[in-house]
């Protein structure tokens, strides 16, 4: 069983739970997010090895001094290997660009699943940093976002996408 570290840290969106194995970051939580499960089974260590980076780079995000996060992630801990690779596909999306589901679903070369790839991004386990976010719907609007509607628009606001 892989071991999960986690720590704490404050954002603009509210406290972030920072999760990491070994190999890198597996989870980056808000305090409601419906799909966090807890640190329940977790070891707390604020040093562990990962940390120090994402928290520096978080900030310089919300500084808007960071456009592009460069830190390891263990995108294995969580999800099927469909939802995995919908994920890493998502770090595709360059910073102030978004895309609909559909055109995510093509990217993957699975235009028929838009419903599923809809599913694997509403539970993506590192928030900010797997740019969920700039996935809208194809109309345009602002839709599923497992923080809440409020933070992806703060999010897309900061990243000057609307």
């Amino acid at each position: 069983m892989t071991s999960i570290y986690y720590t704490r840290h404050p954002s603009p969106l509210g406290q972030l739970t920072l999760a990491s194995t070994e190999s890198g970051i597996c989870g980056v939580f808000f305090p409601d997010q419906r799909n966090f499960r807890g640190t329940s089974g977790w070891q707390e260590n604020p040093r562990h090895r990962h940390f120090k980076a994402v928290r520096q780079q978080l900030d310089a995000y919300f500084s808007s001094d960071l456009q592009q996060f460069d830190i390891p992630l263990d995108l294995s801990i969580y999800g099927t290997p469909f939802q995995q690779t919908v994920w890493e596909t998502l770090l595709t999306i360059q910073f102030g660009q978004t895309r609909t589901y559909g055109q995510h679903a093509h990217r993957m070369n699975r235009p028929r699943a838009v419903r599923a790839v809809g599913g694997a991004i509403g539970r993506n386990p590192v928030s900010i940093i797997v740019p969920c976010h700039r996935v809208i719907g194809s109309n345009g609007a602002l839709t599923g976002y497992d923080g809440g509607l409020d933070r992806k628009k703060y999010l897309l606001e900061l990243e000057g996408v609307i």
